[in-house]
């Protein structure tokens, strides 16, 4: 059997690097005799708007240097891509996709379902035109969209193409009941499915041999927020890093690194602030307590969603809380939660990619 996963696989982001080679690496597991690609689709616009993000230059907290080595990482995701992800030839069109001839297509997981973002919006991600003999939803996220309002029309016929269903949140959930009249099962993200590498290299050494809390993503933090917290860190001893990110209150320059270098960084944090989806994500992974400053609304929609899900509670970033860590999390509880998760979330992605029918529960409401 072929199998392709569609996803946002092309996009210069640690999250979404990661959330691919976890699925690819997860149905690699589970079935060892058969063959797993990425399908190398290339969305142009989304593509170009992402890479020329690292271009931009902000004078107030990069360095010349930094600015230097942000700019060439999307040379190491690209490297990395290339490495670690089985990809299929470029591939532009729906008519492209059918042509690999694939028995499966596994859909997301990330933002796939985002029908609000116009940069990387397609019908071909609800499964529109594809022909393969099964069409697997896997943990797709509609991000800021809510599943319910401004559905274009096109997607509730599209909706139909799907031989398995599952959602990564309830936004997800929603739209399935809205095209279908079904809520389908919650699965976990792929990186909670399959642990990245170890990797211990003399970068990861020289970042960690001093205690440190890591910064990742904190978009539109005030600066004097984060003076505070930085200041107050250094006074207990701590160093201050950003995952892949620079600014000229951290310690040392954590930027042009690999993702398994970044989910590193994690592992080995006193203490991390984030604003990111798999900010938190690898902070639950890493077992680490962390406090969350999210500005863009679609992160706070999955973030809280994640954090309710999981019991762990708001760990919202205020003004009045700036210096207050919050209570430990009880990531014995929390585990024995995402352990029936992942047991779930597997034989969902086995039973559905070997071509069972699962669609979820109808809705008997009307």
């Amino acid at each position: 059997m072929k199998i392709g996963i569609l996803t946002h696989h092309n996009i210069n982001n640690y999250g979404a690097f990661m959330q691919t080679y976890c699925l690819q690496e997860k149905l690699r597991e589970l079935f060892p005799h058969d063959d797993v690609y990425v399908i190398n689709y290339i969305i142009k616009k989304h593509s170009l708007i992402n890479t020329a993000g690292f271009f931009r230059i902000y004078p107030d907290k990069e360095t010349p240097m930094s600015w230097i080595r942000k700019v060439f990482q999307p040379i190491v995701f690209h490297d990395a891509r290339n490495q670690y992800m089985a990809k299929t030839a470029k591939v532009y069109s729906v008519e492209d996709i059918n042509a690999l001839g694939l028995d499966c297509i596994v859909i997301g997981s990330d933002e796939v379902w985002n029908y609000l973002d116009p940069k990387s919006y397609l019908p071909v991600k609800y499964s529109e035109g594809l022909n393969a003999k099964s069409i697997v939803a896997y943990a797709p996220s509609t991000g800021k969209a809510d599943g319910i309002e401004d559905v274009p029309k096109e997607v509730y016929e599209a909706m139909k193409g799907f031989t398995a269903l599952s959602a990564r949140d309830k936004g997800a959930q929603n739209l399935c009941k809205t095209t279908l009249g079904i809520t389908p099962q919650l699965v976990c993200d792929p990186t909670f499915l399959f642990s990245a590498p170890f990797i211990f290299n003399e970068r990861i050494r020289y970042y960690t041999k001093n205690p440190y809390i890591l910064f990742y993503y904190c978009n539109g933090l005030p600066k004097k927020w984060k003076e505070k917290i930085i200041e107050n860190a250094r006074a207990e001893g701590y160093e201050v890093l950003g995952a892949g990110e620079y600014d000229k209150l951290y310690t040392k320059v954590s930027v042009r690194i690999t993702p398994f270098e970044w989910a590193e960084l994690f592992k080995h944090a006193e203490y991390v602030y984030t604003g990111t989806f798999h900010g938190v994500v690898f902070s639950i992974l890493s077992r680490k307590n962390f406090k969350v400053y999210a500005s863009i609304k679609s992160r706070i929609k999955k973030i809280g969603a994640l954090l309710e899900q999981f019991g762990i509670g708001d760990r919202t970033l205020t003004e009045e809380t700036l210096l207050d860590k919050g209570e430990n999390i009880d990531y014995d509880k929390v585990y024995e939660y995402i352990e029936k998760l992942r047991d779930s979330s597997s034989d969902y992605l086995y039973r559905a990619v070997s071509g069972e029918q699962i669609k979820g529960v109808a809705d008997d409401t009307e």
